[in-house]
């Protein structure tokens, strides 16, 4: 999971290189690769390029936030929203009766000793990228918040695998780990806001 994780973070100069069009061109043409690798049962190619269309969606998505402060409202709302979800609402639907659809809509990882993978809904790879190049655009602590959104998919997954359950949610571990990480400058950005600086 790290080496895969490491990928976006290593593109991340994309983020800023690329206009808006170009970075919804790249995300068409990566969706369109993987409909077509998967068509061929190229299924691991087709998940790289499943990570990269929505890590450029991410991106993409972020060029809308004008203050770190509406990054902070997104890490919060979804937690709540990604609970749901999983528990109760379309995630654990599609989950639990259209496994089929859930390995289109995610990202898979090799669990050493097990005969499948573990997966990350698009949602949750997409929101990884959003906070890293939230890190980068509003100068941020990108590597340490690297490492811990790393280090929370990867015990969100732990903790699926050892329980033995269908689904998670892995936002609200992700969206701890970028706020506890960058907590101080949050704040800043919050009262900087609120007095109009």
């Amino acid at each position: 999971m790290p080496a895969t994780f490491a990928m976006p973070y290593l593109a991340l100069p994309l983020r800023s290189a690329l206009s808006s069009s170009q970075l919804a061109l790249a995300v068409v043409a990566l969706a369109v690769a993987t409909v077509v690798l998967t068509v061929f049962g190229a299924d691991v190619a087709a998940n790289f390029t499943k990570l990269f269309a929505v890590t450029l969606a991410g991106w993409w998505f972020l060029q809308f936030f004008e203050a770190v402060t509406w990054v902070l409202l997104v890490a919060i709302l979804i937690v709540p929203v990604d609970i749901y979800s999983v528990a109760r609402g379309p995630t654990k639907t599609i989950v639990e009766q259209e496994p089929q659809v859930f390995d289109v809509l995610s990202v898979g990882f090799p669990v050493p000793g097990e005969h499948g993978a573990a997966q990350l809904g698009l949602p949750d790879v997409m929101f990884f990228a959003l906070f890293l190049g939230a890190c980068s655009k509003f100068r941020l602590r990108l590597g340490w918040t690297w490492i811990a959104m790393t280090l929370s998919f990867g015990a969100t997954l732990a903790i699926a695998v050892q329980w033995d359950v269908s689904g998670l949610p892995a936002l609200p571990l992700l969206s701890v780990a970028f706020v506890l990480v960058n907590a101080d400058l949050l704040w800043r950005g919050l009262r900087d806001q609120r007095l109009g600086l």
